[in-house]
């Protein structure tokens, strides 16, 4: 069985963590694990031609103890010509002011501690001593939590202009404790680790004795199994990505997909591609669960040409005949009525004029345009569509709701009631833009009739 050191240098080799040149700051606590990776990394400072860097964080949770382990980090550093940063923040005063739990709250200031420790020193790197048992840990208690993403702890990871590193992967806890007894580190022991109030102690205490004694190299398999499942997961990502490309559209209010698109996809990148538009919009906070995911594939599937489905914080997720809408913002409807008479031009606030005028437009795309014949009474209004509406429409015998218009044409519930409804100083319903001309319209331009122009930006 391989070494400590003998681990470590072949898994950054094997992963290419860390290279010539390289400014790696360490997170240490002061504990086995981050005592030896800095200790590891120190000593490899001239043979690599790196430099290394100690950042340490008191959490001022265990008052003058947690102070005493500070004062130890520092002075272990200063024995080595170590550069040593660090700071003291009162997570509980944190905790009252923001909100959040602990566990939240603490992994917050840590990576903004690391920021800052990490632009103190010009670093490249954040070096953090996760091992291969907490690799086990990890994904064991992913598994059994039922959680989103189950590949274990990464082996590297952006933060912000920054990565992180974490070289300890391939070695266990026993492997570390040797290597602190071998070089006489005296690392400090935090009692909260052994509390079973934690969940990870828990599985720590209990399962992973277990896991070892059907297996000494339990945790190199757990690293592998996390690293292949991280890369197929990588390239199942990327190929949901890529489809996903050309059949949703996003904007500031959140984002539209392209139902039969979609249902074209295998199910297996259906789900990332749920996934993915959930991240996106909730911007990585990830309140949604695996049940929501299933929530809108099992709608997608479905033949209904609209539903409509209450996720966390506000986001509404609805069918809209070939369209799956995802929003925060539901429009409130607002109701309008213009005047328009001879002469006059009039802004529709959706974008868009409407004119009354005695000649025909030149022929472009921009223009829609009906020719009113003599009985059409004057003025005309522009409106909001109202309960009841109908149509007469052109070559057509009776008339025809609105809102069978509407579904006929299907057009998505969120456009109808901003729709612009033309009607007569009567209330005669003479034409829906884009959608239908009634027979209230000219045959033909010959003599002094007036036309009504739609001057469109959208539809």
């Amino acid at each position: 069985m391989l070494t400590y050191e003998e681990n470590v240098k072949q898994f950054i080799n094997r992963h290419q963590l860390i290279g010539q040149g390289d400014k790696v700051a360490v997170g240490v606590s002061g504990g086995p694990d981050s005592l030896s990776l800095l200790s590891y990394l120190a000593n490899k400072r001239k043979e690599w031609q790196i430099e290394v860097f100690a950042l340490h964080l008191d959490h001022m949770f265990r008052g003058e103890e947690s102070y005493r382990e500070l004062k130890f980090v520092e002075q272990f550093c200063q024995s080595r010509d170590i550069p040593f940063y660090a700071e003291r923040i009162q997570i509980e005063k944190q905790m009252k002011e923001t909100g959040g739990s602990l566990q939240e709250v603490s992994r917050r200031v840590r990576y903004r501690f690391f920021e800052r420790g990490l632009e103190h020193f010009s670093a490249d790197k954040l070096a953090l001593a996760h091992h291969g048992d907490d690799q086990v840990e990890t994904v064991t208690m992913q598994l059994v939590k039922g959680a989103g993403s189950r590949t274990g702890i990464p082996v590297r990871r952006p933060l912000g202009k920054w990565e992180v590193v974490r070289p300890l992967l391939y070695v266990n806890k026993e492997m570390i404790e040797e290597y602190c007894l071998h070089y006489e580190l005296d690392p400090r022991r935090d009692p909260s680790n052994e509390k079973p109030i934690y969940t990870r102690n828990r599985f720590r205490s209990e399962l992973l004795p277990f896991f070892k004694q059907e297996n000494r190299k339990v945790h190199e398999h757990f690293q592998r199994f996390s690293e292949e499942l991280s890369e197929d997961n990588q390239f199942l990502e990327d190929l949901t990505r890529e489809k996903l490309h050309n059949i949703w559209q996003k904007d500031d209010s959140g984002c539209s997909l392209k139902v039969e698109a979609f249902r074209s996809m295998p199910l297996p990148l259906q789900k990332r591609a749920i996934h993915l538009i959930l991240n996106y919009l909730y911007k990585g906070k990830n309140p949604f669960s695996f049940v929501h995911i299933q929530q809108i594939l099992h709608l997608l599937m479905e033949d209904k040409s609209s539903w409509k489905l209450d996720l966390p914080h506000g986001l509404k997720v609805c069918r809209e005949y070939q369209f799956c809408i995802f929003t925060f913002n539901i429009p409130d409807k607002k109701e309008y009525v213009f005047k328009l008479d001879e002469g006059d031009r009039i802004t529709w606030p959706y974008g868009g004029q409407f004119a009354l005028a005695d000649q025909l437009p030149e022929a472009t795309a921009a223009y829609e345009y009906m020719i009113l014949n003599d009985k059409v009474k004057r003025p005309l209004y522009i409106r909001t569509r109202r309960t009841g509406d109908k149509i007469q429409p052109k070559g057509m015998e009776g008339s025809k709701k609105l809102k069978d218009l509407f579904i006929d044409e299907k057009v998505v519930p969120a456009k109808r009631d901003q729709w612009p409804i033309v009607t007569d100083s009567e209330g005669k319903l003479l034409w829906v833009p884009g959608l239908k001309r009634s027979r209230h319209e000219e045959t033909s331009s010959a003599g002094n009739h007036l036309i009504l122009i739609y001057i469109r930006n959208h539809f």
